[in-house]
């Protein structure tokens, strides 16, 4: 249900699953004393018995089957070979089949004796493995039959037989919401967020298989001793708690959607962009790469992001890698001062966890260099065609201000590209039309030969970083991380805003036609107010820039009457030409005279107009392009 939603790897799926697993420990020792009871054994014989298997299993079998795992780990660290075979795997069922034979002659269903000896093993790639062998046939085969058997024994036409439709209602009903009312005013009292709350008593409130199995377990019980007889639930009674369990579970989806994914609440979370923050608080960073290629051109960029104490960065380093051999996408956390738990993917393990590791390490290096930033390393596993749900659902989750994103070109230093990927470039498109806040895609042709944040490298050669500003909000945001960017004493900013020429304001003023009907004329109105309130809020924002950056030396800004776009390239190679890092805004779909003879062609639409020129161009073979956009337009 959490992988449906997209919420397996937020803070409030987090949340739902470990208490979910603490809940479903309790029921299931609520369900082995119910057992022991019902069974008419005064001496509880099987509930001892039971708690002694768990003492055993985790205090005993776990440590060594820890202990076998690292001896495996460590005999084959150098092999090429994967790390676990299908030996392993055989291993693994054989002690599920031993462990549920174990709790039954307890007296107790021989899925916990299962569910006991998952929890001991680890998550990594034993784990990952005996998932894929087995996954495919537990759910497509042994699984159906449960619901078959639940969906046999349960008749609607008798539901309120006995009864009356108001009693059968309220009971269902009570059952159903509980747990929801319990854990809303529990929320509440720690003062979480209503929607939190709400959607976490729903998410506590889902059943599944255990409770279908417990159901079962309840309707086959059938005691006869000398002190009581006790019969397990009648059919009508199986009828209301299946039906209470439809209706818990149909309640998830849309209540989810409405406290997380209603419109009201994305609107919310889409007002984060660069634009409307301030540069003295945390910059929060959501920098993602597909290999280590990436790696030199994003890390430089975060370098040259300017954290300080006043104006921190807080950068997620996600590592994207394709969904191969798992049902659902996974979100996994590294923790930096142990890279065992660095796993690779199954066709090359070796080169993927050498990969991940000098991920991290490069990662590690970042944060050790810059007091103020603070690097929180993750592997996000997904599809490409759903990568950009879970990394839209994480940078709403972290409240991430920009998300970074790399090229799916990679230079060759001479003007051409090479590894040319079209999934990645799939992937940045699906980000770009979804994103919940601003995004960058790095285009790093030399960005790497600077390393200017730290005194200790500081060189005396500046980075030159320059922003060309047309017009529209994409081009604000640019701006925006521009202006942060310049509070790096190692950065020299130069702003050049092109303005329409003599020409182009002459063209403007006079009218295209005389004839005009009534839906021509409103058209043409709406897009001219459209057109000056964009122009109103750019010299807004720039008469701000300009006023508070008007002391400092590192930063220059400049006008530039032109006519057309044939003449923004002419004044880029002649006067502009000589700078490390590119800054422009994408504006897709933005019809402006100042580009006219440049949207003709696309081949790269990721990166927009001017910022598909600027990596097109011949002159500028070894300069860097950031192309910003600002989030996706409100659903």
């Amino acid at each position: 249900m959490l992988s449906e939603l997209k919420l397996m790897n937020t803070d409030l799926g987090k949340t739902a699953l470990n208490c979910a697993v603490i809940t479903d420990l309790a029921s299931w020792v609520l369900l082995i004393a119910g057992v022991s009871v019902f069974n008419g054994d005064a001496k509880f014989f099987n509930t001892f018995a039971t708690v002694f298997f768990m003492v055993i299993f985790w205090f005993v079998m776990r440590p060594v089957f820890f202990w076998m795992i690292e001896q495996i780990a460590v005999r084959k660290e150098s092999s090429i070979e994967n790390e676990y075979n299908d030996k392993h795997v055989c291993l693994i069922l054989s002690g599920v089949l031993l462990s549920g034979f174990i709790t039954e002659l307890c007296g107790v269903h021989s899925m916990f004796g299962a569910f006991m000896f998952g929890l001991m093993i680890p998550n990594g790639e034993l784990g990952t493995k005996t998932m894929d062998k087995i996954e495919d046939f537990v759910v497509g085969i042994l699984l159906p039959p449960v619901f078959l058997i639940a969906g046999l024994r349960t008749n609607i036409a008798y539901i309120s037989a006995g009864f009356t439709s108001s009693l059968v209602v309220i009971v269902v009903l009570v059952s159903s919401i509980a747990k929801i009312i319990s854990t809303l005013l529990v929320c509440i009292y720690l003062k979480c967020p209503i929607r939190d709350s709400l959607a976490l008593g729903v998410l506590m409130n889902t059943k599944g298989v255990i409770a279908i199995i417990v159901l079962n377990e309840g309707r086959n019980v059938k005691v006869c001793s000398e002190l009581y007889f006790f019969r397990g639930f009648d059919q009508q009674t199986f009828t209301w708690m299946v039906l209470s369990i439809l209706i818990m579970t149909g309640l998830v989806a849309p209540i989810v959607s409405f406290t997380h994914k209603s419109t009201t609440y994305l609107k919310q979370c889409h007002q984060r962009n660069l634009e409307r923050s301030k540069l003295d608080v945390e910059l929060r960073v959501l920098a993602c790469l597909h290999s280590s290629k990436n790696l030199s051109g994003l890390i430089n960029l975060l370098h040259i992001s300017s954290a300080t104490g006043k104006s921190p960065v807080t950068v997620f380093a996600v590592h994207l890698v394709e969904l191969t051999g798992r049902a659902s996408a996974m979100l996994i956390f590294h923790d930096k001062s142990d890279k065992n738990d660095i796993t690779g993917n199954d066709s090359n393990p070796t080169r993927e966890k050498a990969e991940a590791e000098q991920i991290l390490s490069a990662f590690e290096s970042f944060q050790n260099d810059n007091y103020a930033a603070i690097v929180q390393p993750l592997t996000a596993v997904s599809s490409y065609a759903t990568m950009h749900q879970d990394i839209s659902n994480f940078a709403l989750d972290k409240r991430v201000t920009v998300i970074l994103l790399p090229f799916h070109k990679k230079s060759n230093g001479i003007g051409g590209w090479t590894d040319e990927n079209l999934e990645h470039k799939q992937v940045s498109e699906n980000l770009l039309a979804n994103a919940p806040c601003s995004v960058g895609i790095l285009v790093d042709r030399g960005l790497t030969s600077h390393h200017p944040l730290q005194s200790e490298h500081y060189c005396s050669r500046k980075c030159r970083i320059a922003m060309l500003f047309v017009q529209g909000p994409d081009y604000r945001k640019a701006l925006a991380y521009a202006w942060r960017m310049a509070s790096n004493p190692g950065v020299t900013l130069s702003v050049v805003r092109f303005i329409p020429g003599k020409h182009l304001l002459q063209l403007e003023e006079s009218p295209l036609r005389d004839d005009h009907d009534a839906d021509s004329d409103f058209r043409s109105f709406s897009t001219v107010f459209k057109k000056e309130k964009e122009k109103l809020l750019d010299d807004d924002y720039i008469n701000e820039f300009r006023f508070r950056t008007m002391h400092n030396k590192s930063i220059t800004y400049m006008e530039k009457p032109v006519n057309s776009g044939d003449q923004i390239v002419s004044s880029i190679r002649l006067a502009y030409n000589d700078f490390d890092l590119y800054i422009v805004g994408r504006a897709y779909g933005m019809q402006s005279p100042l580009t006219l003879g440049l949207s003709e062609w696309s081949d790269c639409p990721e990166l927009g107009v001017i910022g598909e020129t600027l990596v097109a161009v011949d002159f500028l073979p070894s300069a860097s392009v950031l192309v910003m956009q600002q989030s996706a337009p409100n659903p």
